[in-house]
């Protein structure tokens, strides 16, 4: 089967391509390997820049129940300090965005292909690609957008991850207490071995979200049980957080080997990189969703200006290397003993240190039209 364009991956990034692509009477195939949206491992921090991309899109975070938040609250050890965020933020789950973003794509025009998995991506000749799924079908479109998140294909892969760094998701309906002291915020909580989150979602729960390196996990015994513990003994405001709540997962989602820092130098013809497979960003950020969505919109309308794909992905590195440069000098710091010892300190001195770190590791782009729901 040949179309116009085939997007791999029916995430936040290639959602927002397929939707930009066939607004504008492109023949698209979207290909996702889950047959429903999921949870995933992800922050699930929806920045001004992503409010107002999916806004661009059509999508209305408010009427899915998105939560604004308006502080972030930083905690290492017993110390904890605040600050309002520098633009307007909310928080969705992935699952009901995933949802939202599919459903606005079938509505576009693209073809949907859930529940198949590709397993290879390849030239059929010089001037087509040939995607060849798990139950031998194939694929073909002179372009392809690369939105497989944090899975890659093979042959198209990104650099291994250096420090090993093992992410896990897990909601919570915390006591009614806790609840209210969490408020409106997306709190970080700092650890010798990396760092988590916790913030509301829709439906009254909280997402925890965390990522730490290898060996901080074998020093817990290799178990979300011991992990758990050994977090709380490390940050007792965490434990005051999750003191009477409860989990709303069988078992955490885990995900391994995240590239922080990677951005894409050079690709091939016809072949569009976008999402995780363009740029990661550490996570403590919470700019990954917006990353996704700006690049996805970026290079629909680099595709739809003729612009080759091997002129798109160098510019796109060079328009976000110092935000990711930035992101990665602040990534080391926060794993940093002393830093962590002094930076609650320092917030509460100076509550302005957050907001300038914000704004400076914002993937910029130009502003839209914003939803008065979550305006400030």
């Amino acid at each position: 089967m040949q179309d116009e364009v085939l997007v791999l991956g029916g995430g936040v990034a290639g959602c927002a391509a397929a939707i930009a692509l066939a607004r504008k009477g492109r023949s698209v195939t979207l290909i996702e390997r889950e047959p429903t949206p999921r949870h995933k491992v992800c922050g699930e921090f929806l920045s001004g820049e992503a409010l107002e991309d999916l806004h661009a899109l059509g999508i209305d975070v408010a009427s899915l129940g998105a939560v604004p938040i308006d502080y972030v609250r930083l905690a290492a050890a017993r110390r904890a300090a605040e600050a309002p965020l520098p633009f307007r933020a909310a928080s969705l789950t992935r699952k009901a965005l995933d949802t939202a973003l599919i459903a606005e794509a079938v509505t576009a025009g693209v073809r949907v292909e859930r529940g198949r998995s590709v397993q290879s991506l390849s030239r059929a000749t010089a001037n087509l690609w040939q995607a060849t799924l798990d139950d031998g079908a194939t694929y073909e479109a002179p372009s392809v957008f690369l939105a497989t998140g944090k899975h890659d294909l093979r042959g198209h892969g990104r650099p291994k991850d250096p420090h090993q760094w093992v992410a896990f998701k897990m909601y919570y309906r915390l006591s009614a207490a806790q609840t209210a002291d969490l408020g409106d915020a997306s709190e970080l909580m700092l650890y010798s071995g990396g760092y988590g989150g916790i913030q509301p979602v829709e439906d009254g729960i909280a997402n925890f979200c965390l990522v730490v390196k290898r060996w901080y996990f074998a020093r817990a015994g290799l178990s979300w049980e011991g992990l758990l513990a050994k977090m709380q003994q490390d940050c007792p405001h965490l434990a005051m957080r999750l003191d009477g709540a409860e989990p709303l997962l069988d078992k955490p989602i885990v995900v391994t080997h995240i590239p922080y820092g990677f951005i894409r130098r050079t690709t091939e013809d016809g072949l569009y990189c976008i999402g995780d497979q363009a740029a990661v960003i550490p996570s403590f950020t919470g700019d990954g969703i917006s990353i996704a969505l700006h690049t996805g919109r970026r290079a629909a309308a680099a595709y739809l200006a003729a612009e080759p794909a091997q002129v798109f992905q160098p510019k796109l590195r060079s328009a976000m290397l110092l935000q990711m440069r930035l992101a990665k000098a602040a990534d080391h710091g926060l794993n940093n003993t002393l830093a962590r010892a002094v930076l609650p300190f320092c917030l509460r001195v100076w509550p302005g240190a957050m907001r300038v770190t914000a704004m400076l590791t914002r993937v910029s782009q130009p502003v839209a039209v914003a939803p008065q729901a979550f305006a400030n």
